[in-house]
């Protein structure tokens, strides 16, 4: 049986969430909230697949997160175990963050992110898992979102339909959009659209086909919450502004977006 609401991308394995994690949990049952933890670096992939082992509304992505981390880079070998498991739906979050980059560090550190965003691709076809992208722009330009398509579409060329994934947290503008939408990728809102506009031409122009539901809670907390600590329940509020915004029935929207999330990390 399908849930109502589904948060594709969520880190509730934070320490925000140490104190009442289960009741956090409880809540999304009560509430028919499903949620996809996501790995940031080989401590937390081991963290959100030990929680979605325990959980059955709850699964996992595993891999590196371009910035988070500067002292681990990617080793396949130490997530070929991790990659096994059934509760484990995606490869990532991973992709490139140019957003903290200092003057003179340029070259080395967009190489570094470069390379492990390729190993995490690779790793993600070899298993037959989707990605699930992070990309942050320096914001002089849509430079990291250019850097990565570039990337992802020479691997489209090559291996078709293996390639898919989401990008989390979309920040682009609607030419970035349509680039994602045509090699097959899906793009996740969070709280941000219920208090800015920045991405209301995009939600209006985009296929809902193409859209997802997130919240990356603990952050940004969406209207009436904003400024507290975000969580999976909170979704609802993203899917509400999804379905305004398009001048979509609230329920028909809530049954497309999480047929969305199941096509691609569940299979169904």
């Amino acid at each position: 049986m399908k849930p109502k609401y589904f948060d594709i991308h969520s880190h509730i394995n934070f320490s925000k969430f140490d104190d009442d994690r289960e009741d956090v949990v409880k809540r999304m049952h009560e509430q028919s909230v499903w949620a996809i933890v996501v790995g940031t670096d080989l401590q937390t992939s081991k963290e959100v697949v030990e929680l979605a082992d325990k959980n059955e509304n709850i699964y996992a992505t595993i891999g590196l997160h371009p910035d988070d981390n500067r002292k681990e880079d990617f080793n396949l070998e130490d997530y070929k175990e991790l990659v096994k498991n059934k509760k484990v739906v995606a490869i990532g979050e991973c992709g490139l963050d140019y957003f903290r980059i200092k003057q003179g560090e340029e070259g080395g550190t967009k190489k570094r992110q470069k390379d492990n965003f390729i190993k995490q691709i690779e790793f993600a076809i070899e298993n037959d898992l989707p990605l699930m992208l992070h990309f942050r722009p320096s914001g002089k330009s849509m430079d990291a979102y250019e850097d990565g398509l570039e990337i992802l579409s020479e691997y489209k060329e090559r291996y078709k339909e293996k390639l898919r994934g989401n990008s989390h947290f979309f920040a682009g503008n609607l030419e970035i959009a349509k680039q994602f939408v045509a090699i097959g990728f899906t793009l996740s809102f969070t709280g941000v659209i219920t208090f800015a506009d920045s991405y209301d031409e995009i939600i209006k122009q985009i296929p809902l086909e193409s859209l997802m539901s997130e919240t990356d809670c603990p952050f940004v907390a969406p209207v009436p919450y904003r400024g507290g600590r975000c969580e999976p329940v909170y979704v609802k509020e993203v899917v509400g502004r999804i379905a305004e915004l398009r001048g979509e029935d609230i329920e028909i929207a809530q049954k497309i977006l999480v047929n969305n999330a199941f096509r691609m990390f569940l299979n169904g």
